[in-house]
């Protein structure tokens, strides 16, 4: 491992921690994660790490995870030093530049999958990571146009449980409906529509499952629930129409697991 304490951000190696913004990758397919719980979660993952830049504070306190993660390359620099790649306080005074893994064929998905069609807010894509690993859902269908959850904003909010997923990125949601079903799984379409089924009235579920959800504000088109072999809502208060849809994913991801796991005392 080499450490290099650093006066200046004028170093082309740390060119990506103020270039990787947003939904933005690296060539290489590398992304930069940053704040101290989940950069110390991605220590822990099977992730390769291109470098880290910390403050001296930070390695001290967690060199061991460091080089127990194979970190090659650390940048130490001051905390108001780092400062001035974000352009305001930096709370932990960590930043990691990891390589993104490799997208997971349909084929090799698990049996429990959770499927984005249009949505367009990182945070939620990250929510509803991050909601997905606590539950046990571990597919993750993404479309290639959209937000990535390993997206700048999106692992943050996910506070790396991103890492605990298989992530697949899709370009044609009908085609990849389509292959699913093809695969053995029910597909079923999260939306507010009359010909959806009350969740409360679902009393089983089929072992391999993929739960779409759409965009935020749209739903999901018709064209796409006609593909899919249910479409289930959330009962709701006459006059609300719809749940955030990081909360609404939660809430169907746990009556999914709950009906699957009837026989378990895994939520006991």
């Amino acid at each position: 491992m080499i450490v290099e304490p650093i006066e200046t951000l004028d170093i082309p190696e740390l060119k990506p921690y103020r270039t990787l913004r947003g939904n933005t990758f690296g060539r290489d397919g590398s992304f930069v994660a940053d704040s101290e719980r989940v950069v110390k979660m991605l220590l822990g993952s099977d992730l390769e790490f291109v470098s880290l830049l910390c403050t001296p504070v930070f390695f001290e306190r967690n060199r061991s995870s460091i080089e127990l993660a194979g970190v090659g390359r650390v940048f130490l620099g001051e905390k108001a030093l780092l400062q001035e790649i974000v352009g305001h306080k930096i709370h932990h005074g960590v930043m990691a530049h990891l390589l993104r893994p490799s997208n997971v064929a349909l084929e090799r998905m698990p049996e429990r999958v959770l499927m984005l069609v249009g949505l367009s807010n990182m945070e939620n894509v990250g929510a509803i990571a991050r909601s997905a690993a606590a539950l046990g859902v571990g597919g993750y269908a993404v479309p290639t146009a959209g937000p990535h959850p390993y997206g700048r904003r999106a692992i943050r909010v996910s506070t790396g449980h991103v890492t605990r997923l298989d992530v697949h990125t899709y370009e044609n949601t009908i085609e990849t409906i389509r292959y699913f079903r093809r695969l053995g799984y029910t597909v079923i379409a999260a939306e507010a529509a009359q010909s959806a089924i009350d969740l409360d009235d679902i009393d089983t579920i089929p072992k391999k499952w993929v739960l779409l959800m759409g965009n935020e504000e749209e739903g999901i088109a018709n064209d796409v629930m006609k593909e899919c072999d249910m479409v289930v809502r959330i009962e709701m208060e006459p006059g609300v129409r719809s749940l955030n849809v990081s909360v609404a994913a939660s809430i169907i991801m746990y009556r999914f697991v709950r009906l699957a796991c009837a026989d378990s005392t895994r939520f006991a």
